[in-house]
């Protein structure tokens, strides 16, 4: 099989979900934004937004109030997560960056879902960690949480796609293997 250093990366990348407590370093952390800004976007607006926070305590006021979005939600699952108090929607991840946009053109979320990949792929080549994180996605219109994103730097005016958790990963948790499922590619010749 045909390879390369940027097929490999793809190939060998993983999402963790267990980080030690080393943080990413300024330099490399700088390298994995600017590689965000390097993905491919609709028009080439540009519309979107990088919100990087590496301070433990405001990275867990981010966490509780959208715990707290949880607990008052419909869902029993999420509201089993909101009383859950080891519940932590980054993995105690030592940096998470929030990925918005403005939300009036349609390709909005996919412009964050392409720079997203490009800070899994930069992370990756650094030896760092990534997994998407939904969470503050999916509470960004609750008022506590985006009270808390507001204040944190994110525009008013957009809404978060996604979120990156940023580190390096716990060398006592395996990594799962890769599997390919079969019948999902086709191939029209």
């Amino acid at each position: 099989m045909k390879t390369n250093e940027v097929l490999e990366n793809i190939r060998t990348r993983r999402s963790i979900r267990a980080y030690t407590s080393q943080p990413v370093a300024e330099e490399d952390l700088q390298l994995i934004l600017e590689a965000a800004t390097y993905a491919p976007n609709g028009m080439h607006y540009e519309t979107w937004h990088f919100t990087a926070i590496q301070d433990a305590e405001k990275l867990k006021e981010l966490n509780r109030r959208i715990k707290g979005a949880f607990a008052r939600s419909d869902d029993p699952r999420l509201q089993e997560r909101g009383h859950n108090e080891n519940y932590c929607c980054y993995y105690h991840a030592p940096a998470l960056v929030i990925v918005s946009n403005e939300p009036v053109q349609w390709w909005a979320s996919m412009d964050c879902a392409c720079a997203i990949e490009n800070m899994f792929l930069a992370a990756h080549s650094l030896g760092i960690g990534s997994c998407w994180i939904n969470q503050p996605g999916s509470t960004c219109d609750d008022y506590e949480v985006r009270e808390l994103l507001t204040a944190l730097g994110v525009p008013t005016h957009h809404r978060v796609y996604g979120c990156v958790a940023l580190g390096y990963a716990d060398p006592l948790v395996p990594l799962k293997e890769k599997v390919v499922k079969a019948g999902c590619i086709t191939m029209v010749r």
